[in-house]
């Protein structure tokens, strides 16, 4: 239990780092095929040139290196989406979007992590659903567009949080990182020139954007994606989905102080992010009232035999 309470204060932390990621989405110029494109590989170069990566790769099977590159791109389609969905809407509502994670998990992590349908966890997560719809009446309609686009990022989350749940046990967290994201790289270096703004994604951003890049990639995405790796071995991809909800509170919050979007969205906006809060702290709570919800637990030893 020491390991949980620890794995859950990291993955707190890792969230804290992630509702940066929302603003720093809004303030780079680049459209977020060229962000995304530019996130993953400042991460991929970086942990490139550390030998314990290297070694992770060469021990790690050729079959495991296929698992986890398939993941780096599930893990590109959604940060292209969730920016995509800041970039049509705006920081809160992109971050928001994210919410929806864990009624996609209640479905997907039982699938995917061969254990038994919890039916809590989704009463859990429908009962964030009240909180997104609020969060949609308090929108303009221009940004909708971008509520659909987080929507499907939402999904993505899901997915590629249940499969690292799954194979967490079986490689290196720096090595999985690179892995992932030097795939997701090659992933975007292909679908790129097929999207909007195709040219804006290999043309050196200006100094602007190259620093706010920088903290993008090693303060908000290196050092948290790699710590949730770590905490994952005791948490069940749901129970750290619960968690990160609180993302869209941090990146409300920062938004409002530092961009001022109070002023682009209505009250039940507001209300709604309170129903996804009080969704966040039941999770825990109703855990710990029968043994038989310990999904932290668990997992730890369906990772063991993810890959048999």
């Amino acid at each position: 239990m020491q390991a949980i309470a620890k794995a859950r204060l990291q993955i707190h932390f890792c969230v804290v780092l992630w509702g940066f990621t929302a603003i720093l989405g809004k303030l780079i110029t680049l459209p977020a095929s060229a962000l995304v494109w530019w996130r993953m590989l400042l991460v991929t170069l970086a942990l490139l040139a550390t030998p314990r990566v290297w070694r992770g790769l060469r021990a790690m099977p050729a079959r495991l290196r296929w698992a986890y590159a398939g993941i780096g791109v599930l893990v590109s389609l959604h940060w292209l989406t969730f920016y995509a969905a800041i970039k049509l809407s705006n920081a809160s509502v992109g971050a928001t979007c994210i919410a929806l994670g864990p009624v996609f998990l209640a479905f997907v992590e039982p699938w995917i992590a061969r254990r038994r349908f919890d039916p809590r966890e989704l009463l859990l997560g429908v009962a964030v659903v009240p909180g997104v719809a609020l969060v949609v009446g308090g929108v303009p309609t221009a940004m909708r567009l971008g509520l659909v686009v987080g929507t499907a990022s939402a999904l993505l989350v899901a997915l590629f949080s249940a499969c690292n749940k799954r194979l967490v046990e079986h490689g290196d967290p720096l090595t999985v990182t690179c892995l992932e994201l030097g795939t997701g790289t090659l992933f975007l270096s292909l679908l790129v020139p097929w999207l909007p703004h195709a040219g804006a994604a290999f043309v050196l951003p200006g100094a602007h954007d190259a620093v706010l890049l920088v903290l993008l990639s090693f303060g908000c995405t290196l050092l948290p994606f790699a710590l949730a790796l770590v905490a994952l071995r005791h948490l069940s991809a749901f129970g750290t989905q619960m968690v990160t909800n609180l993302e869209p509170v941090y990146a409300i919050v920062l938004a409002v102080v530092l961009l001022g979007e109070q002023r682009e969205l209505a009250w039940p906006f507001y209300l709604g992010v309170a129903v996804i809060l009080a969704a966040v702290f039941a999770h825990p709570w109703l855990s710990r009232r029968g043994a038989a919800a310990q999904p932290e637990l668990m997992g730890v030893s369906e990772a063991h035999n993810a890959t048999d």
